[in-house]
């Protein structure tokens, strides 16, 4: 095994030799297109032998590791609770990416018996000797046993599938196609899986089915714990909901004022600092409201779904004390209840002393569909610089608030998603109209100068305000 070692040593210390070279001379911008292509497969080649001594190597250890006792397992004479964070610490890449070199190599690495010392096959023999031979990497391997591995039993059906998907890897297939990529691979083995599955899709779709749910907690701390399993449709269209709101890109500036630009990095760093999770629960936020406001969904005493949120009046006048939401038992703050009443109508009730209703006062400051389409049009986006949710995604803010006497007009509302009209009174983004058009100014932490910029996304108003640049 030294003498394997030092050969992989001498091959790491050649290929740190060329990529020297390649980088400091530039030679990859000089290159033809044909060398490209060609020293992206040598290196690709030279990789696939690696990527089988690593999941070898992964395979061992967590052999090694695989026992009840403690003082016996390798990963514990190492100082590292189990196999995955041994392999990241000596290889350093990723989690994700030790969780696949484990993954195949428990796929393909060969057990010893128990009792007899024997050497046993491997679940999946045909991708092992792929693997050995430098026709696939890692990547393959984790396509087909992800799905393999788990949906069939090791038969003779399976190794049939585990022969020709090796041979696929390698263009030696029935069909006589080129080597198969790894994602390739995965939708063949996918093919593999419906076809030999003895219970079919029917039967998996009715367990999914009876399992499918989702429950509710206890609000504590102002948190309710969701817990539950989704169908795969469901949760596809959720993710693709979840992308509509997230990802959308628009290119160009959001400040549009003459002489004060910001270039698309400027605009990304430090735009949003909310974590992953974090920007799915504002996600579904967002899908919550627009379906409310739908007039799609089923009504509940012949109105809308409608989301109540009480307050005493001089605790919103004065923005302090509590406010209570139906269906939650812990309080909301004044803060939260004036933000959910800035996209809805607010209904005064009075009482007299004894807490007989004497009067009822509605509001109306809701937006109509066409001052909705206006605003849209003018603002684009949601207005805050780096923030990309559509207009469609969005809520319409009281730049000045209805209970100060803002009206319910196109010239006193913008667009802001979810998060940024939750946030607005605490990240210290500021908004007014100049004239019917909005204008942002930056926390301070962001822009020191604290500027007032006319913000918009609108091609039509960006154009419009390019021309007149032209004019002057």
């Amino acid at each position: 095994m030294e003498h394997h070692i030092a050969r992989l040593r001498d091959l790491a210390s050649q290929a740190r030799d060329t990529a020297a070279e390649v980088f400091a001379a530039g030679a990859m911008r000089s290159a033809s297109e044909g060398e490209i292509v060609a020293m992206m497969d040598a290196v690709a080649a030279a990789l696939r032998p690696l990527d089988a001594l690593l999941v070898e190597a992964t395979g061992e250890v967590d052999a090694r590791s695989d026992s009840p006792r403690p003082g016996e397992r390798m990963t514990a004479r190492y100082g590292c609770r189990n196999s995955r964070e041994l392999i990241e610490r000596v290889t350093r890449i990723s989690g994700r990416r030790a969780g696949e070199y484990l993954a195949a190599g428990t796929s393909v690495h060969e057990p010893i018996a128990p009792t007899s010392g024997a050497v046993l096959p491997p679940q999946f023999p045909a991708l092992r000797a792929a693997l050995a031979e430098g026709a696939i990497g890692v990547d393959a391997v984790v396509a087909v046993s992800s799905v393999l591995g788990s949906a069939l039993p090791i038969d003779a059906a399976r190794e049939a599938a585990d022969t020709e998907l090796a041979a696929s890897a390698r263009g030696d297939g029935v069909d006589g196609a080129p080597p198969a990529s790894a994602d390739e691979l995965r939708l063949q083995a996918q093919v593999w899986a419906m076809v030999l599955d003895p219970d079919g899709a029917e039967p998996r779709d009715t367990r999914a089915a009876r399992k499918r749910g989702l429950t509710f907690g206890q609000c504590r701390d102002g948190l309710v714990a969701v817990r539950g399993q989704l169908l795969a449709e469901v949760a596809a269209q959720w993710q693709r909901l979840n992308d509509s709101i997230l990802n959308p890109r628009l290119v160009g500036p959001r400040f549009v004022e003459e002489g004060s630009v910001e270039s698309e990095a400027d605009i990304e760093a430090g735009a949003d600092r909310r974590t992953t999770p974090q920007k799915r629960h504002d996600a579904l936020a967002t899908i919550l409201t627009v379906a409310a406001r739908s007039g799609e969904m089923p009504t509940i005493g012949g109105a809308a779904p409608t989301l109540v949120v009480s307050a005493l009046a001089e605790d919103v006048t004065e923005g302090t004390g509590f406010a209570h939401i139906d269906g939650v038992d812990e309080p909301l703050s004044i803060r939260v209840a004036r933000q959910i009443a800035c996209t809805g109508g607010v209904q005064r009730v009075t009482h007299d002393a004894r807490g007989r209703v004497v009067s009822i006062d509605v509001s109306d400051r809701v937006f109509n569909a066409y001052q909705r389409r206006a605003i849209g049009l003018r603002d684009g986006t949601c207005i805050i610089p780096g923030c990309r949710v559509p207009a469609i995604w969005c809520e319409i803010h009281h730049v000045t608030e209805a209970a100060r006497g803002g009206p319910t007009h196109t010239d006193n509302g913008v667009l802001l998603c979810w998060h940024h009209h939750r946030t607005i009174d605490t990240s210290g983004w500021q908004i007014r109209m100049n004239d019917g058009v909005p204008e942002v100014r930056a926390p301070q932490w962001r822009e020191p100068f604290l500027q007032w910029r006319p913000v918009t996304t609108s091609p039509t108003m960006r154009r419009r305000r390019v021309a007149a640049r032209g004019q002057r």
